[in-house]
């Protein structure tokens, strides 16, 4: 009997830790562990590191990452990333259709007063007041008016066919803008590389790429690809106003603001960073996908 308890409680441990490990996904930590610790700002975030995980050497241990050596570049392993963490990628807003864009050009004020007035003109141009025909009709002047009256729906056809060739022309135009655009970003995006440590090395690999855990080496003028916690700075200012609209550059250390937020600029000194969120789950993804950007 007391083997059958003891077999129950090993049994026990062993289900719980199954369940643990695949809560987490093989990390002790988890998606919605990392977006609530990078939305906290400055003192807040400081002591929630300490609290939860000590100091970032503990996020780095959870992570499976070393902090020098960076991550082991294993395909294996990035892609265990990619699958429980995301990709470092924001899904373009769906294009608007031709149809749409037609639809929104017909919305200017002068298009709109241009359409009144051609189907007032068709209106009159199709009405005869009762008796018209008593008058004059064998002077000059009635035939003229006669024949002014049956071709008075050229002048709003002519207004109609104005307005319809604008809009075609307007929506077309807005058209190739976006596609050519579209096409624009997206060679950016796959031409656009960043500064990691991978076994050791610095290498040099497509944003696309990043992966959560991956340290990452920032200096002057880049522009931050993934959110991430400070491992290392030398003088380390950033550029937030793209996220939170102070103009003033943040200065970034160990002791009072450690995190550091995609879509920000570096404008002082260097640093490095553990990558913490990427793609939708970084900042600048949360903001895209509540405007509708991220699906």
């Amino acid at each position: 009997m007391g083997d059958m308890t003891n077999n129950s409680v090993v049994y026990s441990g062993i289900k719980n830790s199954v369940t643990e490990c695949s809560h987490d996904g093989e990390f002790g930590i988890t998606v919605k562990d990392l977006r609530s610790l990078m939305e906290l700002r400055s003192t807040e975030a400081l002591e929630k590191i300490q609290e939860l995980y000590g100091d970032v050497q503990g996020i780095c241990t959870r992570l499976k990452t070393s902090p020098v050596e960076g991550l082991s570049g294993n395909p294996a392993d990035i892609e265990k990333r990619k699958e429980v963490f995301g990709q470092n990628v924001i899904p373009p807003k769906k294009p608007k259709t031709f149809l749409q864009l037609v639809w929104e050009a017909l919305q200017d004020v002068t298009l709109i007063i241009l359409e009144i007035a051609a189907i007032i003109s068709l209106g009159l141009s199709f009405y005869h007041p009762p008796g018209g025909n008593e008058s004059t009709c064998g002077s000059a002047g009635g035939a003229e008016d006669e024949g002014e009256s049956q071709a008075g729906w050229i002048e709003g056809v002519a207004i109609l066919l104005s307005v319809v060739c604008v809009v075609l022309v307007t929506a077309f135009n807005d058209w190739s803008k976006e596609k050519q655009f579209r096409g624009l970003q997206s060679r950016i995006e796959q031409e656009q590389r960043f500064s990691v440590i991978r076994s050791g090395q610095v290498i040099q690999i497509p944003v696309a790429e990043i992966v959560v855990g991956d340290i990452a080496q920032v200096k002057y003028g880049d522009l931050l690809p993934a959110d991430g916690v400070l491992i290392q700075g030398n003088d380390l200012k950033i550029d937030e106003s793209s996220l939170t609209g102070e103009s003033d550059h943040v200065k970034k250390n160990l002791d009072r603001d450690p995190l550091l937020l995609s879509g920000t600029h570096v404008m002082e000194g260097s640093g490095r960073i553990v990558v913490t969120a990427v793609g939708v789950n970084s900042q600048t993804g949360i903001i895209f996908t509540l405007l509708g950007a991220g699906g």
